[in-house]
């Protein structure tokens, strides 16, 4: 998250376009490619990681919106990957309305392309260093009323604010806007399970660091919030639809899914 929301820098990789290189999408450039091979040659894993990581979005998409869920924040959307969060709510509800929120102006202009003019979906630019700037966004406020519950999705993208930019605030200015029976959806990649620092230096020439935390760390950035079963898992374990992929062991993001309770 180290460049404004109004510049594009294609002269080093950024999270989201490597994230889009990993599930194997297209809207990335030969830096984000060699800092993904990077990634993938340090950390051979990484690539069922990000998948398993998806595949947790999903399913806690299609959680929150059966539990009558008729709004999302998803902050730090990163690419359109399809199936989006939107069609995937859509699938469950055809109400669903989600507005998302990335720092790279590239993943605007791709989500513009495909979003429908209906009103039911948005995307704006915004930093998740500034949460309440979020929260006021006209093109947030276009979709979102925060006087009805809405899911938090805070998906990867944590990872990418240092501890003196304090994660645990960040989330608790963005809870503090929600109302009771609002949900968080939240992953996080963590060091707990494999030695992932030579994986961690690829990100050291990209416009964000990525900064590592564990189960206990990851734990506390739901305070406030009540968690759903299982808790915090690795993220194959988040109420598998499937069986756990091989070499589960060395997938390297927790996730979860919270509720708030009191407004």
């Amino acid at each position: 998250m180290a460049m404004s929301a109004e510049e594009i820098d294609t002269s080093r990789p950024h999270p989201a376009r490597i994230y889009d290189y990993l599930l194997g999408g297209k809207d990335n450039y030969d830096v984000d490619q060699a800092a993904g091979d990077a990634l993938a040659a340090k950390a051979p894993e990484v690539r069922i990681s990000v998948q398993a990581n998806r595949a947790f979005l999903q399913r806690a998409v299609r959680y929150v919106v059966g539990t009558g869920v008729r709004q999302i924040l998803d902050i730090g959307t990163g690419l359109p990957t399809s199936p989006n969060v939107h069609e995937i709510a859509h699938e469950a509800a055809s109400d669903v309305r989600v507005a998302y929120i990335d720092n790279d102006p590239i993943v605007k202009a791709h989500a513009d392309a495909l979003l429908s003019q209906s009103g039911a979906t948005s995307i704006a630019l915004g930093d998740l260093r500034d949460p309440q700037a979020i929260i006021d966004h006209p093109d947030v406020r276009q979709v979102i009323d925060f006087d009805e519950p809405v899911a938090l999705l805070l998906v990867a993208i944590l990872h990418f604010i240092t501890d003196a930019e304090k994660p645990a605030q960040i989330v608790a200015t963005l809870r503090d806007a929600l109302p009771a029976g609002s949900y968080l959806v939240l992953s996080h990649a963590t060091g707990d399970l494999a030695d992932r620092r030579d994986a961690q230096a690829v990100y050291n020439n990209a416009t964000a660091t990525m900064n590592l935390r564990t189960r206990a760390e990851v734990e506390r950035l739901f305070d406030g919030f009540e968690l759903i079963e299982p808790g915090v898992t690795q993220v194959p374990f988040w109420r598998p639809d499937t069986p756990p992929p091989a070499r589960v062991a060395e997938i390297g993001f927790y996730g979860g899914v919270a509720r708030k309770t009191t407004g």
